[in-house]
């Protein structure tokens, strides 16, 4: 096998942080292998868990028709899978402080620093540390960097199918959410939110990026197992490229 696969998504557990404005999220034990069945002399059990949960739990991407009123904005399930299944690039954004703005300028800068560049379709994940300083801590839900309508526009210019970030919204609280959501309704684009490990991304260059979304009928979103892709093959034969 010619490849190594990162895992980007969180765990899913009883109370996991969610915003308030969306369902907690509900895990416990339906049955479990105390309960023993038996038929003709065989014995059986099995366990199974009860979840209760919103859409926009955990690691998820937004559908359309979360941030689109329009009655035509697609749900999660008319999305076309090929929205979740990309090339990617993650940018280095670690140095930002937490409740800053990220700003096209710090977007140019780290494509420069990793000599990266943003082809159409792609998926752009922006790393800013925020999941290693603040997971765990009442800051996890607030204090998070964030784009701006400007630096989201100008990633949208790009002609990205998305981009990801490790916090629960996409711009900062207030404003600048509100903003960076409407720039996706207007230019045809959506988010993931609730990502991690982007650190193990850093420096490696491109990948394929896989997040496909369950096919939740009417779903303004979903759960997603994201993971970035890299083909360890062509990243060997380029470093003896490299030392020839």
């Amino acid at each position: 096998m010619n490849s190594k696969i990162i895992d980007l998504s969180v765990e899913i557990y009883q109370k996991c942080p969610t915003l308030p404005n969306h369902p907690p999220m509900v895990l416990s034990d339906y049955q479990t292998h105390k309960t023993i069945r038996e038929a003709e002399g065989i014995k059986f059990s099995c366990a199974s868990m009860y979840m209760s949960m919103g859409e926009h739990t955990g690691t998820h991407v937004d559908a359309f028709s979360h941030f689109d009123p329009d009655p035509n904005a697609k749900s999660i399930d008319k999305m076309p899978l090929e929205n979740f299944y990309t090339e990617g690039i993650c940018l280095d954004l670690s140095h930002k402080p937490l409740k800053s703005n990220i700003t096209i300028e710090d977007l140019e800068a780290a494509l420069e620093r990793d000599e990266l560049s943003i082809n159409p379709k792609d998926t752009v994940l922006l790393y800013m540390a925020h999941y290693d300083r603040t997971y765990g801590t009442n800051k996890f839900l607030t204090d998070f960097p964030g784009l701006t309508r400007k630096s989201a526009e100008w990633l949208g210019k790009q002609g990205i199918t998305s981009f990801g970030v490790e916090a629960v919204s996409p711009g900062t609280p207030g404003k600048n959410n509100f903003e960076v959501h409407n720039v996706c309704k207007e230019m045809g684009f959506t988010h993931i939110e609730g990502l991690t490990n982007l650190d193990q991304l850093i420096g490696k260059g491109r990948f394929k990026f896989i997040g496909l979304p369950l096919k939740i009928r009417g779903g303004t979103g979903s759960p997603i197992r994201a993971v970035a892709v890299f083909d360890t093959k062509v990243n060997n034969l380029k470093t003896i490229s490299y030392k020839i």
